[in-house]
């Protein structure tokens, strides 16, 4: 196995989150959250352009919808929107709002966090409660959705702290979830035909196995093991889908690691998001690249392409 490298992409950002890998543009997407931006990055010519700030709201998540050039299912606040934007600096071109979650006066303060589509094309969107204190957010407030083509939204899971990564086995018998506020990975049966969950377990504790921080981001390889950022606990880990197993760690330069993705022409390059918000000045100092996009080589295994929305 080639050593492995980590190396940053782009400027620090507020919070990188929601990686998606775009096999046929052979471009990573992803969002600064606090930033307010959607952002773009270019392996082959190492060009990363972002929009503008567009909203005082935070920008959850980001992912291009099937067939639609420059269109993006984005989770602004506790709104879906349908944004077009080309990739360039500046923008976006257009913002239409088709949706709204959690629309009682007492979750107000709720929004959209990660999201992803599954291998069908069906958006999935979990939501988190509002900040108490830096770092403090209000606890079983947020919920995990599913949202269809003729979006239509289900609701899978209820009482969630902070709703974060998702995947699936590649026999899609299975889907992995996490809440960030109980330091677990989950483990579900799915159907892949009707989008439905059931037979929740824990696959993997953050706190028996002696891992620092909260799992946050996920994504899984073509072996169908499970790659999680752990967010203050400046590393990524690798775990056995199957048997639960801590197979490896691989340290990331930022204290706050928030989600990751497979890419490159091979699909086996690491792109890890990670996040300055909150750190002290010493943090800062002794991280200059905290809030980068980082991206990782040598790892010996491949992932699989992020899959576009069907909306």
């Amino acid at each position: 196995m080639a050593s492995v490298k980590v190396e940053s992409l782009t400027p620090p950002m507020i919070l990188g989150e929601g990686p998606h890998w775009d096999q046929e543009a052979a471009v990573l997407y992803f969002v600064d959250l606090h930033g307010s931006t959607l952002n773009k990055y270019d392996p082959a010519t190492g060009k990363h352009t972002s929009t503008k700030k567009f909203d005082e709201r935070c920008v959850g998540f980001s992912i291009p919808i099937q067939g639609q050039e420059n269109k993006f299912a984005v989770g602004v606040g506790r709104d879906l929107a349908i944004i077009t934007w080309n990739g360039e600096n500046g923008g976006p071109q257009n913002i239409e709002t088709i949706l709204t979650i959690e629309t009682d006066p007492d979750q107000s303060g709720n929004r959209f966090n990660d999201a992803k589509a599954d291998p069908n094309g069906r958006l999935w969107a979990g939501s988190m409660g509002a900040m108490i204190k830096p770092g403090e957010f209000e606890r079983e407030c947020g919920s995990l959705y599913s949202i269809s083509k003729e979006r239509n939204v289900v609701t899978h899971v209820t009482k969630v702290g902070i709703s974060n990564g998702l995947a699936w086995s590649k026999d899609l018998k299975h889907f992995f979830y996490i809440d960030s506020h109980i330091t677990k990975v989950f483990k579900f049966d799915y159907d892949a035909a009707t989008g439905s969950i059931s037979n929740r377990r824990s696959l993997f504790d953050f706190e028996t196995h002696g891992i620092s921080g909260f799992p946050d981001g996920m994504t899984i390889d073509s072996a169908d093991n499970l790659w999680v950022a752990c967010f203050s606990g400046g590393q990524v880990i690798c775990i056995n889908s199957k048997s639960g197993h801590l197979i490896r760690r691989v340290n990331i330069p930022a204290p706050n690691v928030t989600s990751l993705a497979f890419g490159g022409p091979e699909l086996d390059e690491l792109y890890v998001t990670t996040a300055s918000k909150n750190m002290t000045q010493e943090q800062l100092k002794k991280y200059p690249s905290a809030g980068a996009l980082f991206k990782v080589t040598g790892l010996g295994v491949k992932g699989m392409p992020g899959t576009a929305v069907q909306l």
